[in-house]
């Protein structure tokens, strides 16, 4: 069975190894970015793996664009199987210097616009495409900073709240035979960690990359888990990614069987659906 894909953000980091992913197991994947130059690179690499490549080029800022992007998915592919919403306003340098969240800039908050919201966006484009199929799986990325204290409170909103939209919007979509989940990924190898030299790298976190996914990895789990008969039972879960590479039998490319932080980090919440309790 052949997927079509769209992953959003996907011309570096984790995006652009999802892209990869999806690509080795054949999926013909849409990727969208800011960077006409860096999308075609990804789409080199998307054909290298196995796949073929939908370059867009999309500012999640700008629901136009977005609007946009779902039609052209529409009419040049013919529907959607999988939404990857990865796409995020990040400054790792501003996240992770000392000091509270009153005495670093306020451009933080973006990670609500850009991540939260472009989420949400992408998501009501993507939505009416898999409800007339029949099936679909709408897969954003969060992280276990949702119910735990990692990198202040605009990144800790930005991941619990996807959380919870992911939850809502499977209620909606469950008697469309569409799923919804938020998946949350380990520490991440990316192409410019790979790239950095040994000794640029500070001793601890040198001893720690061994551990590291890699980008490919979250794809290959992605493809697994839209593949899974059980997939609606699975829906409105924040899942952890490498506690469904065990369940599905997925190791990562380098061979290695990721590692789940759930005892050191936390566990998702469950949801709670109006079936288990008073109704809304």
């Amino acid at each position: 069975m052949s997927i079509v894909a769209v992953v959003t953000g996907a011309t570096r980091g984790l995006g652009r190894g999802i892209a990869r992913g999806l690509a080795s197991k054949g999926a013909t994947v849409c990727v969208t970015g800011r960077s006409e130059a860096d999308l075609a690179s990804v789409s080199d690499e998307i054909s290298a793996a196995g796949g073929k490549p939908l370059a867009i080029v999309c500012d999640h800022t700008d629901d136009a664009q977005v609007a946009t992007l779902f039609a052209q998915v529409k009419q040049d592919l013919g529907g959607l199987d999988i939404l990857v919403n990865n796409a995020a306003a990040v400054y790792p340098e501003l996240l992770i210097a000392p000091g509270g969240f009153w005495a670093k800039p306020l451009k933080l908050i973006d990670m609500i616009d850009v991540g939260l919201r472009s989420n949400y966006v992408a998501a009501w484009h993507a939505a009416p495409l898999m409800i007339a199929a029949g099936k679909g799986l709408i897969a954003s990325i969060s992280f276990y900073g949702a119910i735990s204290y990692f990198h202040g409170p605009a990144y800790g909103a930005a991941k619990a709240g996807t959380d919870k939209m992911m939850a809502d919007m499977a209620v909606d979509l469950a008697p469309h035979g569409v799923a919804a989940i938020s998946l949350w990924p380990g520490f991440i190898l990316t192409d410019a960690v790979r790239a950095m030299p040994p000794e640029h790298i500070p001793d601890d976190l040198r001893a720690m990359l061994p551990h590291w996914e890699t980008p490919e990895f979250t794809g290959l789990v992605i493809d697994a888990l839209f593949r899974d008969p059980e997939l609606m039972a699975l829906s409105g879960q924040a899942l952890i990614g490498a506690e469904l590479g065990e369940r599905y039998g997925v190791n990562d490319t380098d061979g290695k069987q990721p590692m789940s932080y759930r005892t050191t980090m936390g566990a998702p919440a469950k949801p709670f659906t109006p079936a288990e309790g008073h109704a809304a």
